[in-house]
Parts: structure tokens; sequence; C-alpha cells
């Protein structure tokens, strides 16, 4: 397990959080990936925190899977653009299967990796979607095709 994953683990048990399940991955990197979900709306948003051996640790949410199928993308890529350029902690943005997902890279080194300033990453974003994922679902389903 690499450094970062150590400290977040450490991190989630001081504190008593157990709602991540690790998974380690053999890979270059030592990518240890730490997966819960966000209750929000009634519906469980899978949720990712992935650190490695690199400067980034990304917090990541899907909102929606296979999204593009039945959406004018092209006016839900205007909308999350205009999403993006509101937020400075995540942007929003669609993958090549369609899934929305939203995503926040923190960067740091093992020296000054801050587990605190990753929870409140995800604490932020918790609070930004119980906030605006009725909008932005809203706003989904008024461009549909």
């Amino acid at each position: 397990m690499n450094f970062k994953a150590k400290k977040f683990e450490e991190f989630l048990k001081k504190n008593n959080i157990e709602c991540f399940q690790r998974e380690t991955i053999k890979d270059e990197l030592k990518t240890t990936v730490f997966r819960s979900v966000m209750e929000v709306e009634g519906q469980n948003l899978p949720t990712v925190i992935v650190t490695d051996i690199s400067i980034y640790t990304i917090v990541r949410v899907q909102i929606a899977a296979k999204l593009l199928k039945d959406i004018d993308s092209e006016k839900l890529l205007t909308y999350l653009n205009k999403l993006n350029s509101e937020y400075k902690l995540f942007k929003y943005y669609v993958t090549e299967t369609g899934d929305l997902c939203l995503d926040s890279c923190i960067v740091s080194t093992e020296d000054n990796f801050d587990v605190e300033i990753i929870y409140t990453s995800i604490d932020v974003i918790l609070k930004h979607l119980i906030e605006h994922y009725p909008i932005l679902m809203k706003h989904i389903w008024s461009i549909k095709k």
C-alpha cells in the first residue's frame, strides 16, 4: 500500500469511518482505491478516492451512468462547461462510455499529504451535490432526445 493510502486508512480508523472498502491495485504507481457511495436524493452515487505514489489524489463521484445515449450531448456539455466555470474544487465531465462524473484532483507530495484536505473535499462535494443534484438532473431530463 502506498504512503497516502496508509495515512488515509489511519484517518478512517481513528475517526471510526467505516463506509470505505479498500482495493489495492498491483501497478507501477502502487495504486490504492477506496470505494464508497454518496447518498443524494435517494440515489447511491459511486464514489472513489484514488491514491498512488504520484502527486495526485483523485476524488471521483459517478453522477449518472450511460447518460449520452438519450441526451442532446451538445446541450449537456454546454451546461457542464457553465458549471465547471463556477466551481474550483471539482469538475464535471462525461466519460467515453457516457457516464457523468465529478472529479477533484488534490496535489501533494508525501511530505505534505493532508488527509483532512481530502476529507474536507469529500464533504464539500457532498454538500454541493445535495444542493445541486436535483437541479442538474432536472436539466438533464429537460434535454432528453
